[in-house]
């Protein structure tokens, strides 16, 4: 049965181990994952894909004939890289405080605790000795935070994981994730040239032509089909960059662009629409893709889904479905055709944040209810 006590101890833990990514600083957490994982006698594997960033896969195998066992598999993948800590923190990012019923830690939420959670259940079905039929996979990866590449991207394209259903652990408050936004996240440079300070019309300032550019960006109306679990597509200038001293003319700019598109949304269109607007302000510039992720929908009467909630209704969580602005690697499992969605235990909120936390009781509350979904999905 789930431990509290041990969950607990195990997310205090987790938290404990420096995972910032970037830079990219998960090696003392997989080692420990990968230990943990084998003192219950699971198969377990290590894939990496980048120096020092291994993916750690654990299998619970099923009874059946091992082909159909693994063809039938329920995946559950945390990720356990997290955003950079940052400053000014009121409790201590890697301490695993517990205060109020509330444990805090950068990952606290966004991923730790859900890895907590899928560390704890796998442990709780070898300790109890539950005989399932289908083999449970836990895939804790690497990469999450900068775009999945060294992480469960490839072990998708590899075909190390081929499960009949993908549970993407990295949600909160126990809702069935079924639809997410798509995201291009993209640099535009501007190109002017320099000149002195004092005359400025000697030469083109990139740093007033993205100006121009961006108050346009923002300014543009998007087609698209409503959706009645996502708001409108956003755009989002992240950093910028631009100039050398004050009194210099800046040939040279670059910002950042996070735009978010709802499903049906062709990005393909969205990038040529990008383009005409930085055209119709720059003579010369690039715009360099840095990523691109589709949107992702599941039907919300899908029997996995619907069994999830059921599931969660029995065990005293109120779980619903909807849909994430953000993105999750649920997206990554469509072009492969395996269902997924997603789901977790952390605090809505406080993801990315400071003092980031989770309520311990809806660590211990959801971590029961995950065992007892891999009960029922065994059975469907």
């Amino acid at each position: 049965m789930i431990n509290k006590q041990r969950l607990i101890t195990l997310t205090k833990k987790v938290i404990s181990m420096n995972s910032e990514n970037p830079p990219g600083n998960e090696l003392a957490l997989a080692k420990f994952i990968e230990k943990d994982m084998r003192a219950l006698g699971l198969h377990v594997k290590t894939y990496t894909y980048a120096k020092k960033r291994p993916n750690i896969v654990a299998t619970l195998k099923g009874s059946l004939p091992r082909a159909k066992a693994a063809k039938e598999a329920l995946l559950l993948t945390p990720h356990f890289d997290t955003v950079p800590i940052g400053k000014g923190w009121k409790y201590k990012p890697l301490g695993g405080q517990v205060v109020g019923g509330k444990l805090y830690g950068r990952g606290a939420s966004d991923d730790k605790g859900n890895l907590a959670s899928c560390m704890e259940v796998m442990c709780s079905l070898v300790e109890d000795k539950v005989k399932l039929d289908k083999d449970v996979v836990m895939a804790a990866t690497v990469d999450e935070e900068t775009g999945s590449h060294y992480g469960i991207i490839p072990l998708l394209e590899r075909k190390v994981l081929k499960p009949r259903l993908a549970l993407v652990m990295d949600s909160d408050e126990f809702d069935a994730i079924i639809a997410q936004k798509g995201l291009i996240h993209s640099r535009i440079q501007i190109f002017g040239k320099k000149a002195h300070g004092a005359y400025n019309w000697r030469g083109e300032s990139a740093i007033e032509t993205a100006a121009r550019v961006i108050t346009k960006l923002k300014k543009v109306k998007w087609r698209y089909c409503k959706h009645s679990m996502l708001r409108a597509p956003t755009m989002n200038v992240g950093v910028i960059h631009g100039g050398e001293k004050v009194n210099m003319v800046c040939d040279f700019c670059e910002f950042a662009l996070d735009t978010r598109f709802v499903p049906g949304m062709d990005p393909k269109t969205i990038l040529k629409k990008i383009r005409a607007v930085v055209a119709s302000e720059a003579d010369r510039f690039k715009l360099i893709i840095d990523d691109l992720q589709q949107p992702y929908e599941i039907d919300r009467a899908h029997p996995f889904v619907k069994t999830y909630l059921n599931t969660a209704r029995k065990m005293g969580c109120k779980a619903a479905v909807k849909g994430s602005e953000g993105a999750t690697v649920m997206t990554f499992f469509k072009k492969h055709g395996i269902p997924a969605f997603a789901t977790g235990f952390g605090a809505h909120g406080t993801a990315h944040t400071n003092d980031e936390y989770i309520y311990i009781k809806s660590l211990v509350r959801g971590t029961k209810m995950l065992e007892q979904f891999i009960k029922e999905y065994d059975v469907l």
